[in-house]
């Protein structure tokens, strides 16, 4: 179903490719905004200097959806191609004005069920934009009129797996995950045909049988049920050609008994090669994970000197509480170190693998363990700043009491549950040369949000009471904040348009757009455009 203004239909222009590798200013064109997963913006117009004078631009408002159990909560990215803002939620897609706010287009699915959780945002190159369903779609649209291309099945629904990912797109190839943890079911990546949605390859997470890595199960049925979701867009580095995407916990969830070893290759980060779907590499953050914390958080890339010499990185804040460096070219460990307190490991091996504690596994009569199911981060972007040297994620320091409650040989489904305590929610800033903490901003009361730096000395963040804020991103002190009508949902954006930069960001039901007001906001935009022509 489509509804459609003719509004600015001229300027939706096809994206080029190259757009993604290099982003100009008035482009976010891929859910990171490039493919490094940094989410960090050169611009500077908006800047810690005249940041007071950030002011709302425009909201958009997303109608209600009757549905029982459908969300309308904007857990997207939205995507800036050519003046037009791209954004899903569950069974719906919009097109909006990046100027104005006002609605281009609008497409609704019509949904033959699913779990309607969130969906984190759409693909676009060319003329062609793709998203996932909660029903097990892949589906493409035209971008300049919202109309249907074509729509292709990905995922079995009567197994309980369901769609949420943001496709990432390299080169001819629309890269998805599924999502899915009610029914012990394996997870995979697929590539898909940007033309006609035909499959190119499918990779499966739990190894299969006769490949390496499979001697990690007890079995090929352990295998064929053993989880591994891919529910968070992947990163990529156009050089040595390679993705990077963390992967979800084992299934059964909480009770391993029935799949004992390291069960490869969930609660991973794996190099696979776009255009074969080949594992050319893979680091296990947590073996035969028991707790639901999917390794899904983003692999954000970077280059950096490591004794003395240069090397390609790659860097994540767990959901297990530990932080990770690693050679993005080898797979090699190159730090370990948790961001906060944990229990669950008894130490670090020679490869830079925590080592499980069998004694915080789920029992019977309930095992604390920190950090909670929740995880120590989850799925909200970090953001890695090139000018402070130090990545930003949001945090939970809290504990869950674990519980097994199946006690077969061959659990399933969750086999156990868990009970959250009391907890704490932070923004923390990690040198990413030495793992080590340098700053913590609390915040009262439980809840994440995405991430947002820019060169304008100023990292954007939601709190835990329906504010949008702006810190200085080398101490962590607040420099301006704004109440919204809930808790920030998505991760914000910034973008260049007629001179001004816009941040946008998505809270709750409600897409917000903030510019400068006023003389300094006009001044401002002023300089960076004087600054531009100067370069």
């Amino acid at each position: 179903m489509l509804a459609l203004l003719p509004l600015r239909l001229a300027a939706q222009e096809p994206l080029d490719p190259a757009l993604l590798l290099k982003p100009p200013a008035d482009a976010w064109p891929t859910y990171n905004g490039d493919y490094s997963g940094r989410r960090f913006s050169p611009l500077t117009a908006v800047n810690a200097k005249n940041i007071d004078a950030l002011g709302l631009a425009w909201a958009f408002r997303l109608p209600s959806d009757n549905r029982s159990g459908a969300s309308t909560s904007i857990k997207a990215t939205p995507l800036l191609v050519h003046g037009i803002l791209y954004f899903a939620v569950p069974d719906h897609v919009w097109a909006v004005d990046a100027r104005s706010g006002r609605e281009v287009w609008h497409y609704r699915w019509e949904s033959k069920g699913g779990i309607h959780i969130g969906n984190r945002g759409v693909g676009i190159t060319g003329n062609w934009l793709f998203f996932e369903t909660p029903d097990c779609h892949l589906v493409s649209l035209d971008i300049r009129t919202g109309k249907e291309r074509w729509r292709q099945e990905i995922c079995d629904l009567n197994q309980y797996y369901y769609g949420s990912v943001a496709p990432v797109i390299i080169r001819n190839h629309v890269i998805v995950g599924v999502s899915g943890d009610d029914l012990d079911i394996a997870g995979y990546l697929e590539s898909r045909d940007p033309e006609t949605g035909a499959l190119q390859w499918r990779w499966s997470v739990p190894a299969r049988p006769g490949e390496p890595g499979a001697e990690s199960w007890p079995s090929e049925d352990a295998m064929l049920h053993g989880g591994g979701m891919t529910w968070v867009p992947s990163t990529y580095d156009p050089d040595l050609n390679l993705m990077y995407l963390g992967t979800g916990n084992p299934q059964p969830v909480l009770a391993g008994k029935g799949r004992a070893g390291d069960n490869l290759y969930t609660e991973s980060i794996v190099a696979l090669n776009p255009d074969t779907g080949k594992l050319v590499w893979y680091f296990q953050s947590s073996p035969h994970d028991t707790h639901d914390w999917d390794a899904v958080q983003t692999p954000v890339l970077f280059d950096s000197e490591i004794d003395g010499r240069p090397r390609k990185l790659l860097a994540q804040a767990s959901r297990n509480g530990y932080f990770f460096v690693l050679d993005r070219a080898t797979g090699k460990n190159v730090l370990t170190k948790p961001f906060i307190k944990t229990n669950w490991a008894r130490g670090i091996d020679s490869k830079g693998q925590p080592m499980p504690d069998p004694a915080k596994e789920p029992s019977p009569a309930g095992t604390l363990v920190s950090p909670s199911s929740d995880g120590a981060s989850n799925w909200y972007p970090p953001s890695l700043n090139p000018q402070t040297g130090l990545f930003y994620v949001s945090t939970n320091r809290s504990f869950s009491m674990f519980y097994l409650t199946d006690l077969a040989d061959k659990p399933q489904g969750w086999g156990g549950n868990d009970r959250g305590g009391y907890g704490e929610s932070y923004l923390q800033a990690i040198d990413y040369r030495t793992g080590a903490v340098k700053w913590s901003h609390r915040w009262y009361g439980r809840g994440l949000s995405g991430l947002l730096s820019t060169a304008g000395g100023l990292l954007f963040s939601g709190d835990t009471a329906g504010h949008f804020v702006a810190l200085n991103p080398s101490t962590g002190d607040i420099l301006w904040h704004t109440g919204l009508t809930a808790n920030i949902s998505n991760g914000p954006i910034t973008y260049e348009l007629d001179g001004r930069q816009y941040v946008v960001v998505g809270a709750g039901d409600t897409l917000y757009a903030f510019w400068m007001i006023g003389d300094r906001g006009e001044s401002g935009a002023r300089k960076a455009a004087d600054d531009r022509r100067s370069r």
